[in-house]
């Protein structure tokens, strides 16, 4: 393949998502290569999986220096994903196309995803509740500094093994789905945290899948290269925005990937999904204005508030 580019800067804007939030690799860059540049889809995974397994370690560097990583997760993350990856691109040949079994993960993955962006909306309501509360002097203060995180190795085990075999079959999920179980189970983590966390953890999980897809998919080293040359620089510079960037912000563009990506998963047309998601854009910083000042708050947040 003729070295593209294009795909190179779509590469890069998709570079800065995953840096900026973990997530978006697979649920975005799979659909774009199919659906903008006519790349056939065994081809898209098993190419996007190999530029992911050298993408993904350029953010973790700058999380893992910035201490937005928490390695115990990571660990018990990883004995079960690496060899569940391998297992996953095994599983998905053995099934032939596997079209309707690709599509079903696909599915749930999307409502999943949904589900996790209304979580993080929520969430956010909940903090601002909290504050309004402490304010009103209704609640003791709310803790402040890092908070301690004990792991739970058996759940954290099992995300790995089930986002390893669905990162394996699709190429989706290294940091949507296990992101959303990592809020699910550890919901003190910070943003930055949990996108730090999930970077680093997603490295031997897609160098897994990736070799899988080398041994037995479609790679294409020049569609690969294409992708890189736009997605390392983009994934650098996401990861610094991520670790310097307050909490509130980098959940607004979670939940706006989240969004995006569930789109995408469920066939959005092109059109549909930027009416979507210019809507949202526009209606849900004024909604959450309301919000603010209904409980007491000056519309736009400042200092501490906007951390949270």
């Amino acid at each position: 393949m003729i070295f593209d580019w294009p795909l190179s800067a779509a590469a890069f804007g998709i570079g800065i998502v995953v840096g900026l939030t973990g997530m978006g690799g697979g649920a975005l860059m799979t659909p774009v290569l199919v659906l903008l540049f006519d790349v056939l889809p065994l081809t898209a995974v098993s190419s996007d999986l190999v530029a992911s397994a050298i993408m993904k370690p350029v953010g973790s560097v700058v999380h893992l220096r910035r201490g937005t990583v928490h390695l115990g997760l990571v660990k018990w993350l990883c004995i079960g994903s690496v060899p569940a990856a391998f297992a996953g691109v095994i599983i998905a040949r053995s099934l032939g196309r596997g079209e309707h079994v690709q599509a079903v993960i696909r599915t749930a993955l999307a409502i999943a995803l949904l589900l996790s962006a209304a979580g993080l909306m929520v969430r956010a309501y909940v903090r601002l509740v909290e504050h309004a509360r402490v304010r009103d002097g209704r609640a003791a203060p709310l803790p402040q500094g890092r908070p301690r995180v004990e792991v739970r190795p058996l759940p954290t085990l099992m995300v790995g093994i089930l986002g390893g075999i669905v990162v394996g079959m699709t190429s989706v999920g290294s940091g949507s789905l296990i992101i959303i179980a990592l809020m699910a189970l550890y919901p003190h983590l910070k943003a930055s945290e949990l996108v730090g966390t999930d970077l680093v953890q997603a490295v031997p999980l897609v160098m897994s899948a990736a070799l899988g897809h080398i041994l037995f998919g479609d790679f294409q080293l020049g569609l690969t290269t294409s992708l890189l040359v736009g997605c390392i620089p983009g994934v650098w510079l996401g990861a610094h925005l991520s670790a310097r960037a307050p909490g509130g912000i980098v959940r607004r563009a979670l939940a706006f990937v989240l969004l995006a990506s569930a789109l995408k998963l469920l066939d959005v047309s092109n059109r549909h999904t930027g009416m979507i998601l210019l809507a949202v854009v526009i209606m849900a910083p004024l909604v959450w204005m309301v919000v603010r000042r209904r409980h007491g708050f000056p519309a736009i947040a400042f200092g501490r508030m906007a951390e949270e």
